[in-house]
């Protein structure tokens, strides 16, 4: 039985190394930043990789998913934090996708509606984590 032969056992991985690689092999890759992600991750993996610090910069402000997971500590439905914003459950659910971009007038009564409060601070440096305050700012 004959079978497909693969590269390696035709000697064309070799051949095509000596033809497409350079002379003197390949250069040193550089580094990269890191790309952006354009594609939203599932709530669930947001929150794991939020628990372990390994989210990529910027997701630690995803708004949707930090109201869902506040809303899920404090152990209330997405029908009643409704009930108690006077809204609809449905509202709730699209306030806790990942595209979602609440006013802080929103968030707040969000937090009032499940016994916290909002803190807004300043930093002096850019901070990839929402939330964190730190003394600093323009002094005039």
């Amino acid at each position: 039985m004959g079978g497909k032969r693969t590269a390696r056992e035709t000697g064309l991985d070799s051949e095509l190394e000596r033809i497409v690689a350079p002379e003197g092999g390949w250069p040193a890759t550089p580094d990269l930043p890191p790309l952006p992600r354009r594609k939203p991750r599932v709530f669930v993996e947001w929150q794991a990789l939020r628990e372990w610090g390994k989210l990529a910069p910027g997701e630690e402000s995803v708004w949707g998913y930090r109201l869902r997971a506040l809303r899920e500590e404090c152990g209330v439905t997405q029908a009643e934090l409704a009930r108690r914003l006077g809204c609809t459950q449905q509202a709730v659910s699209r306030a806790e996708r990942w595209q979602s971009n609440p006013t802080l007038g929103f968030v707040a009564a969000w937090a009032e509606a499940l016994g916290r409060s909002v803190e807004l601070g300043w930093t002096s440096e850019r901070s990839t984590s929402v939330g964190n305050s730190a003394e600093g700012g323009r002094s005039d």
